[in-house]
């Protein structure tokens, strides 16, 4: 048993004991024994990126190819439908034109009162002390020549009253303007006092624009 010791010993001993010559190895330029060595990852991540990349840069010009082509077709269209819907413009633009023309001339022959109608209504509203001579009626309004019995103090109050009248009168709302016209004088073969009003008419409406 003590010899089993002894020899035990003797061995840790001489493992004890530095190898005889120096180690010289350099173990960064000793070859990768390793199956599957570093450089393979490497690589493959690199080409897995490079893949990647490529199929990145591939799509987006798929997408850019795509909308090129939409882009090319939508203006084949517009240039294809262009000259009909200038053509319809033009036609729009000349109908809004004699559309106002239209316009204007109704709202002129409207503001224009009839004749017969305007007798009619001064004969039915003509106060009693007051007879029309005249009658004109022109583009710019309705002259009125009137007589008026009374002295010059009294024919005055009558006209200033049938003047008023006028003005207050809904069925003459053609007309915008009341005023006399020059000064009131004694008709010497009558003897009533001659007064003349002038009813302006409205201007008509300009070119596009309601009444």
């Amino acid at each position: 048993m003590l010899s089993l010791l002894k020899k035990k010993s003797e061995s840790a001993e001489a493992a004890a004991v530095p190898s005889w010559h120096p180690n010289f190895r350099n173990h960064a330029t000793l070859p990768d024994i390793k199956v599957v060595r570093t450089a393979f990852f490497v690589n493959g991540a690199a080409l897995l990126v490079a893949a990647s990349l490529a199929i990145y840069v591939g799509i987006g010009e798929w997408q850019l190819y795509v909308i090129n082509s939409q882009i090319a077709q939508t203006q084949a269209q517009i240039n294809r439908d262009k000259p009909a819907s200038d053509q319809a413009i033009a036609l729009f633009r000349k109908f809004q034109a004699d559309e106002a023309k239209a316009n204007e001339v109704s709202a002129f022959i409207k503001s224009r009162p009839l004749v017969s109608e305007l007798v009619i209504r001064l004969a039915r509203t003509l106060p009693a002390n007051i007879a029309i001579d005249n009658l004109d009626l022109r583009d710019n309004g309705l002259t009125l020549r009137l007589s008026v019995r009374g002295d010059a103090a009294a024919a005055s109050g009558y006209a200033t009253a049938y003047l008023e009248q006028l003005r207050s009168d809904k069925e003459l709302s053609q007309f915008d303007e009341f005023t006399f016209t020059g000064t009131p004088t004694r008709n010497p073969t009558s003897g009533r006092m001659a007064v003349e009003f002038l009813l302006k008419t409205k201007a008509p409406p300009a070119a596009g624009k309601k009444a």
